[in-house]
């Protein structure tokens, strides 16, 4: 048979893949054979799909920067051989393997699509074969030129089509899992698959894809609330070589107009550790000159994180730590929109 066009199935684990023990009633990996015999509707593609399984399984809240390394090096090395790459995922970490991916595959001119399910494949009213299906579809779709429709890496869930460094989880219950807050969709799925080409990212398609393998982790989140402490602060600002701090503030940059923090954030900076400031609204962006209080963070030395999801700033301050030994080149890039992350 003569196909169209390949596509990569790569199975890193995830509800879409499990099975309910019936004596403990958990759900647990089983076979990826058994998963694709529940999809018979695979064969009707013109497109052939290879796949390729992690062994074991992995959960994603086991995801972890080494694996992101591992899942860069297949897409690296099957780059020339597939039109697009779909990657079955748990929910839990999707948004941080899709930001993560973003910015290790630099020039991404082909699709990798990430998507999963709330209900295993398995079962009768699971949501996976619609979004394996339709991946599929938008992974191997082409213009009349032979270019990718959608030259990024992308969340699929429910009938959309999300930026992957722009999405993040927003229910553990719901079909509609995840949600691109500051950003609109890519590609709507109906009854017609509709692509918003004016929202992709507009690659170089006559240059290669650039893979980077690299990630420096020395990084941590912390939330500020009322009552938040300073020995503590103090503490996770004093870790040893701990080069950035993803800061979740109030509203659009807000943080209190305590002395101790104001001072000991500026201590940070004075040290050259980066402090991205990200607020905690699933909606909305980062405002210092709004108010007094965002300023005066503004003034200790803190960098607006603007309207980026915390797990896109996670990930693009491993990927540049980990290209940049200097801090002053990395605080210039998270300034800046490298892979459609932030709007400025």
């Amino acid at each position: 048979m003569t196909y169209d066009n390949n596509v990569l199935l790569i199975y890193t684990g995830g509800t879409i893949g499990m099975n309910r023990n019936p004596h403990t009633g958990a759900l647990e990996p089983f076979n990826f054979e058994h998963l694709l015999n529940n999809v018979p509707e695979l064969a009707q593609f013109s497109t052939h799909i290879a796949t390729y399984q992690f062994d074991p399984p992995i959960d994603s809240s086991d995801m972890s920067p080494a694996l992101w390394t591992d899942l860069a090096h297949i897409i690296a090395d099957n780059y020339d051989n597939y039109d697009g790459f779909v990657i079955l995922h748990g929910t839990d970490t999707m948004a941080y393997t899709a930001s993560a991916l973003s910015y290790m595959l630099e020039n991404l001119t082909k699709p990798v699509i990430l998507t999963g399910s709330q209900l295993p494949i398995g079962q009768l009213r699971t949501d996976g074969k619609e979004n394996l299906i339709t991946s599929i579809e938008i992974a191997s779709a082409k213009h009349s030129n032979g270019k990718a429709m959608v030259p990024e890496v992308g969340i699929y869930f429910n009938g959309h089509l999300l930026r992957g460094n722009r999405t993040t989880k927003q229910s553990a219950d719901e079909f509609d899992a995840f949600e691109s807050f500051n950003y609109p969709h890519l590609v709507e799925a109906g009854v017609n698959i509709s692509y918003h080409e004016s929202r992709m990212l507009s690659p170089d398609f006559s240059r290669p894809m650039i893979p980077h393998f690299r990630l420096d982790n020395n990084v941590i989140v912390f939330t500020i609330f009322p009552g938040i402490r300073e020995d503590l602060v103090r503490h996770i600002i004093a870790t040893p070589n701990l080069r950035a701090i993803v800061m979740r503030t109030y509203g659009s940059g807000n943080a209190p107009q305590k002395p101790w923090l104001i001072n000991a954030l500026k201590e940070a900076a004075c040290h050259g550790k980066i402090i991205i400031n990200i607020s905690q609204c699933m909606a909305g962006k980062v405002e210092m000159d709004r108010y007094d209080t965002g300023y005066q963070l503004k003034s200790a030395g803190v960098l607006s994180g603007y309207d980026s999801t915390v797990e896109s700033a996670v990930t693009k301050l491993m990927y540049l730590q980990a290209r940049y030994t200097d801090q002053d080149t990395v605080r210039e890039y998270m300034k800046k929109s490298i892979r459609g992350e932030i709007s400025i």
